[in-house]
């Protein structure tokens, strides 16, 4: 049986959260919400798992085909308007290459542009809703108030509807706002790196841990910054690969618990033992 409740957080999804005859709660949401259900949830000590939010970082390494790194970073960003919770937005590139893949990837993002989301050949529809079409807003102006430099988009559509350009920030450094914090929406952060050891550090440096990418041919690199990064998900040479036989799941800041295979069995279901005597 199935039982659908209409209604917003307070009200509809705090009495879900705070009812002692409901035995778990499953989460998908932003990370501010997910710790309110779960100071919430202490009150009966019911189960949780959150799904939250993510900055999740992908890597590009100078080995890999620029072209193909770019595109699918594009589509790793720009994928449902960037309302996801695993987008790429932060695009680490070695400092080697920065430049020339920056340029790449705005050429290719020059296709993204807003349209009817109902056209089949639109590429990028609007955001949600008004709250966070401004919220989008808000962060490209963050992003230029704090000397990143714009190579493409960088403010919103006029007229009707609540879409956002295509945006791509390029000289980000990894403590700026828009590097720090979940957007939700359609803007990229392109930050520089050293080294291997430099793209984990930088990678890592964050209370986010959902998704990652890594783009080489080195078959050892691949593992080794795989195996280093603290995250749930880690793509090598491809971007937002999902299939319901694998966990999905994050760390830190990002939940815990996993949706997907046998992993999340173990979540909603409880193990009983039981002793007979004959």
């Amino acid at each position: 049986m199935v039982n659908i409740v209409t209604g917003f957080g307070p009200g509809a999804g705090s009495s879900i959260v705070e009812h002692p005859d409901i035995d778990k709660i499953s989460f998908t949401g932003s990370t501010e919400v997910g710790k309110l259900i779960l100071q919430a949830s202490a009150g009966n000590l019911k189960r949780v798992l959150l799904e939250l939010g993510g900055k999740s970082p992908n890597i590009i390494f100078p080995d890999f085909d620029m072209k193909l790194a770019a595109r699918n970073a594009m589509n790793g960003v720009f994928f449902n308007s960037g309302q996801v919770c695993a987008a790429g937005t932060r695009i680490f590139v070695q400092r080697d290459i920065y430049e020339e893949f920056v340029d790449e990837l705005t050429k290719v993002s020059a296709g993204m542009q807003p349209g009817n989301p109902l056209d089949p050949k639109t590429r990028l529809g609007p955001v949600v809703s008004r709250e966070q079409y401004d919220r989008v807003n808000g962060y490209i102006e963050a992003g230029k108030g704090e000397g990143a430099r714009v190579t493409i988009g960088g403010g919103v559509e006029s007229g009707k509807g609540y879409f956002v350009k295509p945006t791509i920030f390029a000289d980000v450094k990894n403590d700026m706002k828009i590097a720090r914090e979940e957007i939700f929406g359609p803007v990229a952060a392109t930050i520089p790196f050293k080294d291997e050891n430099d793209a984990v550090f930088q990678g890592n440096d964050t209370t986010y841990g959902l998704a990652a990418a890594v783009w080489t041919n080195d078959i050892s690199r691949a593992h080794k910054v795989a195996r280093a990064l603290k995250a749930g998900t880690v793509c090598v040479n491809c971007y937002g690969m999902i299939d319901t036989g694998m966990p999905f799941g994050g760390y830190k800041q990002s939940g815990f618990g996993r949706e997907g295979s046998k992993h999340v069995l173990d979540l909603f279901t409880q193990i009983k033992s039981v002793y007979i005597k004959l």
